[in-house]
């Protein structure tokens, strides 16, 4: 898994939400979306354990602190079921711009029940998968205990949810009775997967039952046996991860694939600030997402993507193997795998080190060939010969032209 990306964007509210991007090794097949449970935080060890499978599985994952709770700003006294609804759009929003519009939504508990409310309104989304969710938003009240006739005599109360103290207005009971989970789940129209524990003493497996029954097909279910409703248990959590990252690439597929039956798109490529640090920007050549960046050794770089420099030199390393590879195959040479690495510095043409007298300096590159076969010494001395043939090679030594001009933005 690359380093997570820590971002923050505006919620429904205007508040800012504090998320975390947790990226796979490789170029993303897909990214998802994760919504944590009521009063929870996108840290918790389930919201880990699912970012952490479906990275391995490939897929960015996008948690976040709803307004209110975590690391997000806000006043979760003003918050409700619908807040919640517009945090998760407002997230899918910054995904889309930033980065990829999500093809999954996990949600756990409440966040369960808002994806699958959700879903409707993301043509993006592919599958939907919940753990623990309920079947309607009002058994959320039935946490207050005692403290609803409170609630709706005084307009407001305290309450004690997981040992810890929250406000809870009598708008928010209101907007949990405008919201039926069990209609949505029925125009879903996306596979659903269900993950439940029968021994779940917060949100009873008849939740998921009612869930089922709503869902069309494509619909699955999937029992955590002793789990409890937060999946507390590593072992537990990691269960239901690994599931959810299976199940998920029948339906999301492979980006790599994706890509390759896609249509012919426009040729060129588009770098645009992601607003993450000072320097990080999302390259979209065709099909393909990538980031760019600097290291974190220069202030204000993540270190999430290679340097402009960095991308310089795999486009040289790249297109010498291409170049070699077209080569030995033509000639039949018995070359198994061929590896380049590049290194790439300034340096002043006389090697003088007093710059402040010197012409300005030169990039230089320095390009290691390794040739795995067996091939004679003439044959190895003539596929570095031809090695400079490469176009990126000749396009460096000879220079380029660069028009810049300005373009309304979109």
């Amino acid at each position: 898994m690359a380093k997570p990306v820590h971002i923050e964007f505006d919620g429904a509210g205007g508040a800012k939400l504090s998320a975390r991007l947790d990226m796979p090794a490789g170029m993303p097949k897909a990214f998802a979306l994760f919504a944590h449970c009521f009063t929870c935080s996108k840290d918790l060890t389930a919201s880990r354990a699912v970012a952490t499978a479906l990275t391995k599985a490939g897929i960015a994952v996008l948690r976040f602190d709803f307004t209110g709770l975590g690391g997000s700003g806000g006043d979760f006294v003003s918050t409700n079921f619908t807040m919640n609804l517009g945090d998760l759009k407002a997230a899918a929003q910054f995904l889309s711009d930033n980065y990829e519009a999500p093809a999954l939504l996990v949600g756990h508990s409440l966040g369960g029940a808002a994806v699958i409310a959700v879903a409707r309104d993301l043509p993006s989304v592919k599958a939907v998968a919940t753990i623990a969710a309920p079947a309607d938003t009002s058994h959320v009240a039935e946490q207050f205990g005692g403290k609803l006739d409170e609630i709706h005599e005084k307009g407001e109360a305290e309450v004690s949810l997981a040992d810890r103290p929250f406000r809870i207005r009598k708008q928010f009971l209101d907007d949990l009775e405008a919201h039926d989970i069990e209609a949505c789940a029925a125009e879903l129209k996306r596979p659903f997967l269900i993950l439940h524990a029968p021994t779940d003493d917060v949100v009873g497996i008849d939740n998921a039952t009612r869930l089922f029954v709503a869902a069309k097909h494509p619909k699955s279910f999937i029992s955590l046996d002793t789990a409890d409703h937060l999946l507390s248990k590593k072992e537990d959590a990691a269960y239901a991860a690994n599931v959810i990252a299976a199940w998920a690439e029948r339906y999301i597929g492979d980006g790599v694939a994706a890509a390759q039956g896609a249509e012919e798109e426009a040729m060129g490529v588009e770098v645009r600030e992601t607003g993450q640090g000072k320097f990080q920007a999302l390259v979209k050549a065709g099909p393909h997402r990538l980031l760019a960046d600097e290291p974190t050794a220069v202030k204000g770089g993540l270190g999430t993507g290679p340097s402009p420099y960095e991308y310089l030199s795999i486009a040289l390393g790249a297109c010498t193997t291409m170049t070699i590879r077209m080569y030995a195959d033509f000639k039949k040479l018995p070359l198994d795998r061929v590896t380049v690495k590049v290194d790439h510095e300034k340096r002043h043409a006389d090697g003088a080190a007093d710059a402040m007298e010197k012409e300005p300096p030169i990039d230089h590159f320095t390009r290691k060939v390794s040739l795995e076969g067996e091939l004679s010494e003439e044959q190895r001395q003539r596929i570095l010969q031809i090695a400079d043939r490469c176009p990126v090679h000749r396009t460096l030594e000879r220079g380029a032209d660069i028009d810049t001009r300005e373009e309304p933005a979109t």
